[in-house]
């Protein structure tokens, strides 16, 4: 019963994101004109927020010109002690921290960013997000309208990360997460943000592919060396064409 509700549930979720189409478009439409332009598509998320900018790029079906912003500081190897789930979820919220992450960032006017948060209330997403708009760049949301809309915001600056950005994509779970109700279970157990998060990205990702090829411009996906009819130099392109576009970032300063 458990699993045919989530399941059910999870179905109707994806099904919602046909309301999101005119959104992801636009937002991809801005992706292709970024990295066509030899830009960056920046992705940051933090705690579970991770996974779906981590599924993006590098993985098969993905190509150069997304780029994930991670801190492993802000993911976890275990629950508590050190690398744990505790840390991470206090960090997050310490005000201060990303301005230290993103000493190492190099923005660039003409880059975007997309930036995954379910709850958008946390210091870490709320800062990027500020630091992105702050250095121009176009800034996408993808989190719960829900979280948006009934949340208040817990950063000193009053606002969450759909208050920053240009547009929000919404991934239509509710503010919990959790999606099934068990009888004598307190609370709701499952949770459906990072699986809505990654179907948004990928999305976005096979939407860019489309618009990048209507302008001409050639994508080449990571693709695994099992795959039929991949060309045994595959991997080696994708990774000299990140490279190559690295040291192009590097050469604007």
């Amino acid at each position: 019963m458990g699993a045919r509700q989530y399941l059910e549930q999870v179905s109707q979720l994806l099904e919602s994101l046909r309301t999101q189409d005119t959104i992801i478009r636009a937002v991809a439409q801005q992706a292709a004109i970024t990295i066509e332009e030899g830009r960056w598509v920046r992705l940051f998320g933090s705690g579970h927020s991770v996974l779906p900018i981590q599924d993006c790029f590098p993985r098969y079906g993905g190509f150069v010109g997304f780029d994930p912003m991670m801190d492993p500081r802000l993911m976890w190897t275990v629950v508590s002690g050190p690398g744990g789930a505790e840390e991470l979820l206090w960090l997050e919220r310490q005000e201060g921290y990303m301005e230290v992450f993103l000493r190492h960032v190099t923005w660039q006017t003409g880059d975007m960013l997309v930036i995954v948060s379910h709850g958008g209330q946390n210091a870490a997403p709320v800062e990027v997000a500020l630091a992105a708009k702050q250095r121009g760049l176009y800034v996408v949301a993808v989190t719960s309208i829900d979280n948006h809309r009934h949340r208040c915001a817990t950063h000193s600056s009053g606002k969450k990360i759909g208050d920053v950005a240009d547009v929000i994509v919404d991934t239509g779970v509710p503010s919990d997460d959790a999606l099934v109700t068990v009888p004598g279970v307190p609370g709701k157990v499952a949770g459906a943000s990072t699986l809505m998060a990654i179907a948004v990205i990928q999305a976005i990702v096979a939407e860019t592919a489309v618009q990048l090829t209507q302008r001409g411009y050639r994508v080449i996906p990571f693709a695994s060396p099992n795959s039929v009819d991949v060309e045994s130099d595959r991997s080696a392109r994708v990774y000299e064409a990140y490279r190559q576009r690295l040291a192009e970032t590097l050469a604007r300063g």
